[in-house]
């Protein structure tokens, strides 16, 4: 079934006669294409899709089967005109996802029309994924895997991290990728403890740790993957945090299946860490959902009581850092099947000396 009506399963159950979304995510969930002018609605008929000269052709051959879309002369006014037409009376909206200027122009233009707030009004349906948004994603990291192993040949002494971040990036755009999935990580020594670090005009540091967190953007669908390397040699100290995380990543991967809960995946990271007396030193979720947004639910954190479902992603990314010495993260992807889940990343993650 095409998302849009999905959504408007959702809708109707609860009384209402169609969806409003402005916010480019929704938009492009529910038609299937992505642009930046314009608005989305979903009714019972149809998902009809609202867009200037700028991409109304390319929209015509790249939409979802249920999806019209059409050329509009004045956005709001012509919004008003299709729910009058339709007869829609309860029209939803997502209040976190709407701003307060277009709240008010909505309020202006569909008089007689009762706006509904329905917060993260997309956000539930979007979490199975189909098998569609399975395929760009598998695509995305399949790019995202691929630039693993040319930068592991790449890498040399006097390179700085910011020519590392730009020779991912540039790997990834040529061998498909449409865009990233987030500002490239790649940050070494004493910033490698830096778990979101900036790249920088530093020399990578030699004999200690790399940390390249990283993702491709596939038909607007993320990947996300981190490998940390040494360029040299590690000490034993680098030796029993690595692998302490590797075992961590492992334990987390083998725990999650459909039913799981977030808490439970990362308590199976967690404990691991706490007892090889590490606990301190990783302060953030064990992973978290992706698709057309980078960070998307459900999560893997100590809070987190939702059960995993089959066609969820979830990335499994525990860590160690030591501040103001060194870092060690190992971010794999994995997708929730019936029988357990699989996993996306093929990157070697055994420690690597380059």
């Amino acid at each position: 079934m095409e998302n849009g009506r999905k959504l408007f399963e959702k809708l109707q159950a609860k009384g209402l006669d169609g969806a409003i979304l402005l916010d480019e995510v929704s938009q492009h969930w529910a038609s299937g294409f992505a642009f930046t002018d314009g608005a989305v609605m979903v009714g019972a008929e149809e998902t009809l899709l609202l867009t200037d000269s700028r991409y109304i052709e390319a929209a015509r051959t790249g939409v979802a089967p249920d999806v019209r879309p059409t050329l509009f002369a004045k956005l709001y006014g012509d919004m008003a005109a299709y729910a009058k037409e339709k007869g829609m009376k309860k029209i939803a909206f997502d209040g976190g996802r709407t701003t307060v200027a277009q709240l008010r122009k909505l309020e202006e233009a569909l008089e007689g029309v009762e706006l509904v707030n329905e917060p993260a009004l997309c956000d539930e349906l979007r979490r199975i994924k189909t098998p569609r948004e399975i395929e760009n994603i598998r695509a995305a990291q399949a790019i995202t895997d691929a630039a693993f192993t040319h930068i592991c040949s790449f890498l040399r002494p006097g390179l700085t991290e910011l020519e590392v971040a730009a020779e991912l990036e540039y790997f990834m755009r040529k061998n498909g990728a449409d865009g990233l999935a987030f500002e490239t990580i790649a940050v070494s020594g004493k910033k490698s403890s830096l778990p979101h670090g900036v790249p920088g005009k530093v020399v990578l540091t030699e004999n200690s740790f790399l940390t390249m967190d990283y993702g491709a953007r596939y038909n607007g669908y993320c990947s996300d993957m981190t490998r940390t390397v040494v360029l040299g040699k590690a000490d034993e100290e680098m030796k029993l945090i690595y692998n302490t995380v590797l075992t961590a990543q492992k334990a987390a991967i083998a725990a999650m299946k459909p039913g799981a809960t977030g808490k439970e995946v990362d308590a199976a990271a967690r404990d691991i860490i706490k007892a090889a007396g590490y606990g301190a030193n990783f302060g953030h979720g064990t992973g978290h959902s992706l698709g057309l947004e980078i960070h998307e639910a459900p999560n893997s954190n100590f809070r987190s009581e939702i059960p995993f479902c089959v066609n969820q992603f979830q990335t499994v990314e525990p860590g160690i850092y030591l501040e103001g010495k060194y870092g060690v993260r190992i971010e794999d992807l994995v997708l929730v099947t019936e029988n357990g889940c699989e996993d996306l990343t093929t990157s070697e993650k055994s420690l690597l000396e380059l």
